[in-house]
């Protein structure tokens, strides 16, 4: 008898693990079907279905075949049985079945009326996901890539827009999705659809929270395919990642705010008590992924100074994986979120640790997020059609579903609309009207508000928002991604243009605006100055082997450590064309009153290389310098550049 239970359990456990093989076998033929049919869309200049959108479809016929084709288990794997004598959930539990005994781990707390539903089939209980694969494994990969794959000479340039659509935008998107919901949820409740104690406005405004992030990957892939207006791209690229950074936080603030009496009510402590976390968290989170940026960047840097580690490009790029992955392990340990720290750390290990790679290590680190960005990618969006069938507990409901529609619409127009109008008033390059109407028709929803969705699905409220938002998904992606190069056409939005071309067109033009105005007053962009003129002054030498040397900066009784720490290559180098893109010093700015009736043109040196007068003109968009004539400081060691007209 006893070798029989022996012989039980083991076979048991064998059929666990041959069920996790056949869960991962799944996922990597859906991967492979994807990739031989982006290679067949790309080879036909197929653009009316993306990638993501065919993911989705794949998944969505594999989901169906396992919801109808496998077979149930038996009833004793969703029995309840009772256990009087413990008073809470312990994370392992050791049960005696006779004298045998099994452990079992603390999963998820499942609510009384999802009981039927997981009696179901345990093939489909093994395809859904844990929630924290999605936010510890999957989404990191995507988010890191934004951030390091950033273009800052054209996110800079449109930075004052892409703050105020990220935050201000997702905010007011937050708001209006959920005063629209809670009207709809007030009609379900009038109608018996719903009881007026589980629907909450908190819940509403939860779910707006979720829905603001928006995820326009299918319409950004067509954007960089067919080379459209860099502006746009800028802009609707800033946003959608800000806007990730924001949602999430945001939604965790939502999620904590508790009034003491009426949930519906409004309670002044609570509002204050959750403004104060999103500003707190979002924050540290922001510090802690740049404090790892700026820790890499030094360790890589001294590295590179005092040892050859970039002779081993392997070495140097596990280094710096570990280190990036590290800044999100350690704000999730401290409470924080993770995502927004991975995001700044990969915008600040573009700015200085890339830098400092070898020229080997620089293509294997963008060669490696890319490609992990692209598999995380496909697996969710993947997931996403598996999870139509595969969630054993849906809640369709017609009304509610059509309410998110409208509310996803109108919070979208009252987004872009009105921040573009104010927004106008101050930008000298203005956003066109087809750029606002190509704004408001990408706004996708996408992975991001699939896993804020996913994260909570333990009550009939959460439920319902997550069904709701993955048929969303499926109707934006679907939709709105494949409408996106008729609606370029029909738009008429320029596209084979060459972002650096364009850059260089906008620059000149706008400089010849300039010449027949009177200065501004220089306080306009005081900000950004310091803060450039601090980068290129001391960061940029202290982190990097760019930018003059600390000799050159620091006052004289500082020289023994400014050797020690400037690197020998600073010694001697030219200012490059990345340091003169958006690097402004107080000292740089001086009035020119001096008119003239010629538009600059980019001057040439010695070695017919093009300066950095027409690369870019950092007085255009919205940092606003007005009508100063920028000049390069000249420094010890480095020859005098001509200036940034």
């Amino acid at each position: 008898m006893e070798k029989l239970k022996e012989y039980v359990s083991v076979k048991d456990e064998d059929h666990f693990y041959h069920q996790g093989a056949v869960e991962l076998l799944i996922f990597n033929f859906l991967l492979i079907l994807t990739i031989l049919t982006i290679w067949l869309f790309k080879n036909h200049r197929f653009r009316f279905l993306h990638e993501t959108g065919g993911a989705m479809l794949y998944g969505l016929v594999m989901g169906l075949i396992i919801r109808y084709v496998t077979k149930s288990p038996d009833v004793e794997s969703g029995t309840v049985y009772e256990c009087e004598k413990l008073k809470s959930g312990p994370s392992t539990l050791l049960i005696n079945i006779t004298n045998q005994v099994y452990e079992y781990q603390y999963k998820r707390e499942i609510s009384h009326h999802n009981v039927n539903g997981h009696q179901g089939n345990a093939m489909l209980q093994k395809m859904t996901f844990d929630p924290s694969i999605f936010f510890n494994i999957l989404l990191p990969p995507i988010i890191f890539h934004a951030g390091y794959s950033l273009k800052k000479r054209h996110f800079f340039r449109n930075l004052g827009s892409i703050l105020t659509y990220a935050f201000l935008g997702t905010a007011i998107s937050c708001i209006v999705i959920g005063l629209i919901m809670y009207g709809f949820v007030k009609a379900m409740v009038h109608i018996g659809q719903l009881k007026e104690w589980e629907f909450h406005f908190t819940d509403c405004l939860f779910f707006g929270s979720l829905m603001s992030a928006t995820d326009p990957v299918t319409v950004l892939a067509i954007f960089h395919e067919l080379n459209v207006d860099t502006d746009l791209y800028t802009l609707l690229f800033g946003e959608s990642v800000l806007n990730d950074a924001v949602a999430i936080v945001l939604t965790h603030s939502i999620s904590i705010y508790s009034p003491k009496e009426n949930p519906n009510a409004f309670d002044a402590a609570a509002f204050f008590q959750s403004v104060g976390n999103f500003l707190g968290i979002f924050a540290g989170s922001f510090a802690m992924g740049s404090s790892y940026a700026v820790v890499t960047a030094l360790i890589s840097f001294h590295l590179t100074k005092f040892t050859k580690l970039c002779e081993f490009p392997m070495l140097e790029t596990g280094l710096f994986f570990l280190l990036s992955w590290s800044a999100f392990l350690s704000a999730e340990a401290a409470g924080l979120t993770g995502i927004v720290a991975v995001l700044f750390c990969g915008v600040t290990q573009a700015h200085y640790t890339y830098n400092n790679l070898s020229p080997d290590s620089k293509m294997r680190t963008k060669q490696l997020f890319e490609f992990m960005n692209f598999l995380a990618e496909n697996v969710i969006f993947c997931y996403m059609g598996l999870a139509l069938f595969t969630f054993q507990n849906h809640i369709f409901n017609p009304l509610f579903i059509f309410g998110a529609l409208v509310a996803v619409f109108v919070a979208r127009a009252s987004n872009i609309y009105p921040l573009s109008f104010l927004l106008n008033l101050g930008r000298k390059q203005k956003i066109p009207r087809n750029f606002q109407h190509m704004m408001m028709f990408s706004g996708l929803r996408g992975a991001i508000a699939f896993a804020l969705a996913i994260r909570d699905t333990a009550s009939q409220p959460k439920q319902m928002m997550f069904s709701t938002a993955l048929l969303m998904v499926f109707f934006t992606v679907w939709v709105f991604g494949g409408g996106t190069t008729p609606m370029l056409t029909w738009l008429q939005i320029r596209v084979g243009i060459d972002p650096d071309e364009d850059l260089n067109v906008k620059a000149a033009s706008q400089s010849a605006s300039n010449l027949d105005k009177n200065t501004t007053k220089a306080e306009s962009a005081w900000l950004f100055r310091i803060w450039y003129g601090f980068d290129h002054k001391y960061l940029k030498p202290l982190l990097t082997h760019t930018g003059p040397p600390l000799t050159s900066t620091l006052p004289e009784w500082c020289n023994p450590v400014a050797r020690l720490l400037t690197s020998p290559s600073a010694y001697g180098d030219q200012l490059k064309d990345s340091d003169t893109v958006y690097i402004i010093n107080n000292d740089e700015l001086t009035e020119n009153y001096e008119s003239s009736a010629h538009v600059p043109v980019p001057a040439q040196d010695s070695t017919g290389s093009i300066q950095a007068t027409g690369k870019e003109d950092i007085q255009e968009g919205d940092i606003g310098l007005g009508r100063y004539k920028l000049q390069l400081q000249q420094t010890a060691g480095q020859p005098q550049k001509n200036s940034l007209a």
